[in-house]
Formats: structure tokens, C-alpha cells, sequence
């Protein structure tokens, strides 16, 4: 087994090895963050799978208990219970932080100074190297913090230049696509997709995404805010809150080879995250941060499972609260601080 980084020298290597051998899991090639436009490999079609790597969940980097298991409530559990001893602060810290694996047990001033560098990074380095495009830092800056502020939102790109040129930012729309895809490209943002299920009705679907980061501390770097200052503003908190769940949830589903989507329709019912295993199985969760949030979050899945052909095998309301259990009407409530894959 090798560990390497994916030249194309290497790239024709493995896939000759591969072709003189038909063991698999023989090689494991480390991708770069930044893909150059002008090295041309081949496909790898047939002999080499792609695996995308994520920062770590709360469960990975010790913050949840692991009592809930993803994959066992696709697999049928209906005993949820649990206790995360996780606090609020604590919570607000490990959002900042970020799933970085560097960063985990590392002092607090060194861990948010290497999510501003990165940051920092991107804007005035990576962005450019990925198709040799020359962009402009502060137009860049200016629209990594719009996306931050739009964390978990349909916000469209016209909707990102608008807020732009509040900061004085502007750019057409052309550029601002080109920008959105550098940040795409090199890994920085990964929209959430619309979920288009078989609907009893004739209910129109939305199909725009939801954006999010990769990780919700490059959002709160963006914007230049510490655990200390989201604790005083549970607005941003609250939508920084729902990207972490999403990354959380995206490396859970991954786990057991599914892939996380969300949901809305012309009349306004949304769900935060829908997950869909390869075999169509599929399960509903609203993120809200706290227990006053939690009756509506269930009610939204009740509609929404009335207007899906096939039942979900599961509803679930994931939150920041401490305690995991069963709802009368069926619906898991879930501490984040208890999720595993």
C-alpha cells in the first residue's frame, strides 16, 4: 500500500500495476486541493475509485458520544436514547475550530489562527492557481464573507452580488460564477442539492441548492467571529449550526453510502437534509438549535412524509439540546453531540 500524491507519473504507474494485478485496495493516491487544468491523466475508469475527503465530525474528533447511530436507524432502531454532555460553549468552540485534524487538542489561539490562514490562503493563492486566472483579493474576501452570511440558505448568485455591493464589492455576473467555481473546484464550498422525490401531489419542487462550506469554520473565519462572539449572536449561530450538521451529517451518510440532499416546495415546506441510501431508503431531519424549536421542526416532518410517495424510514429533529429520544408521534430527537455514522 502506498500513500502519495497524485502526479501524473504516479497516476500511469498505478494504473499499469492495477492492470498487471487484479487485487484490490493495492494503492492509496492523496488528491490535491488545487487540480491543474493542464495535466492531462487518464480517467482511471475501471481501476481506480474516487473518495472524497471530509473534515471530521464532532463524532471523529471526540466532541459527540457516538450513542446514535445513522446507520442503525436506517437498519430499523426505534430505542433512541441518549445524553451528550456537550455544552453550548463547548459546541460554539468546536464550530469555530472545525473538523481539521491538526487542530484537534491544539490551544485555542493556534487553531483559529490556522482557520484564518487558510482562509487567507484561498483568497490570495488558491483560488488562482486552480485555472491561472488572476482574481481580485478584496472582491474575493468580500464574497466569502456574503456566502457566510447566506450559510444555509437558496441564495442565488444575484442575491451574493447584491449583498456584495453593500461592502463595496461589485462584479458582474459572470465573474462572480467564475469565483464561485474556483472555491467549488479547490474544495472551499459544497453546495447542498435539491432532493426530488416522488411526490402524491402535484407540488412543485425547488431545485436551487442551499450553500454551505465544506466546514462551518472557513464561514466563521470568513466573517472573522470566535466562539465568544457567536455566543452573543445566535442568529449566525444558529445558521453556522445548521452547515455543522450538514457536515456531519454528509460524513455519516457517506459512511454507509448515501448522500444528503434538501427539500422545498412552492408552498414554503422545507427540510433541512434529507438522507437517501443507494437503495432508496430515505430519512428526514430538521436542525434547530433548541427545544422551544422542536415541535416545529416535527411538524414540518409530518407534512413532509404525508407528501412523499414512499414513508421514510425514519424523522428526525437533530439539536444543540442534551438529551436523544423518541417522540410520541415518532419522531427521534437527536443532540448533535450523539450522532455517529
Amino acid at each position: 500500500m502506498y500513500v502519495c500524491k497524485s502526479t501524473p507519473i504516479l497516476w500511469d504507474a498505478v494504473r499499469f500495476a492495477v492492470d498487471q494485478c487484479s487485487d484490490t485496495a493495492q494503492f492509496i493516491l492523496t488528491g490535491s486541493a488545487v487540480p491543474l487544468d493542464d495535466v492531462n491523466l487518464h480517467t482511471g475508469t475501471g481501476r481506480i475509485s474516487r473518495f472524497k475527503m471530509r473534515t471530521m465530525s464532532l463524532y471523529e474528533s471526540g466532541e459527540s458520544n457516538g450513542q446514535i447511530s445513522l446507520g442503525a436507524l436506517f437498519d430499523g432502531a426505534h430505542d433512541v436514547q441518549g445524553f451528550s454532555s456537550l455544552t453550548i460553549e463547548e459546541l460554539a468552540y468546536a464550530l469555530v475550530r472545525g473538523g481539521w485534524p491538526q487542530s484537534i487538542g491544539e490551544k485555542e489561539n493556534i487553531v483559529l489562527r490556522r482557520v484564518y490562514d487558510y482562509v487567507e490562503a484561498v483568497i490570495n493563492h488558491d483560488v488562482n492557481r486552480v485555472d491561472g486566472v488572476e482574481k481580485n483579493p478584496n472582491s474575493m474576501r468580500v464574497l466569502m464573507r456574503s456566502l457566510a452570511r447566506c450559510s444555509a440558505s437558496m441564495a442565488n448568485n444575484e442575491t451574493l452580488r447584491n449583498d456584495m455591493v453593500s461592502e463595496g464589492a461589485s462584479l458582474s455576473a459572470p465573474t462572480v460564477a467564475s469565483y464561485l467555481n474556483s472555491l467549488r473546484r479547490i474544495h472551499v464550498i459544497e453546495d447542498l442539492p435539491a432532493w426530488n422525490p416522488a411526490l402524491r401531489s402535484k407540488t412543485a419542487i425547488r431545485t436551487t441548492a442551499t450553500r454551505h462550506y465544506i466546514d462551518p469554520s472557513i464561514a466563521a473565519a470568513a466573517l472573522r467571529v470566535n466562539q465568544k462572539r457567536l455566543l452573543q449572536d445566535f442568529n449566525t449561530f444558529g445558521l453556522l449550526f445548521e452547515s455543522l450538521c450538514v457536515r456531519d451529517l454528509r460524513v455519516c451518510t457517506q459512511a454507509i453510502d448515501g448522500e444528503v440532499f434538501h427539500y422545498r416546495d412552492k408552498n414554503g415546506l422545507e427540510c433541512d437534509a434529507v438522507v437517501q441510501l443507494k437503495d432508496s431508503r430515505w430519512g428526514a431531519i430538521e436542525v434547530k438549535m433548541g427545544s422551544r424549536e422542536i415541535d416545529g421542526g416535527a411538524n414540518n416532518l409530518r407534512m413532509l412524509r404525508s407528501l412523499v410517495k414512499r414513508d421514510p424510514v425514519f424523522l428526525m429533529v437533530l439539536t444543540a439540546t442534551d438529551i436523544a429520544y423518541r417522540r410520541s408521534d415518532g419522531v427521534f430527537v437527536v443532540s448533535i453531540g450523539c450522532l455517529k455514522d
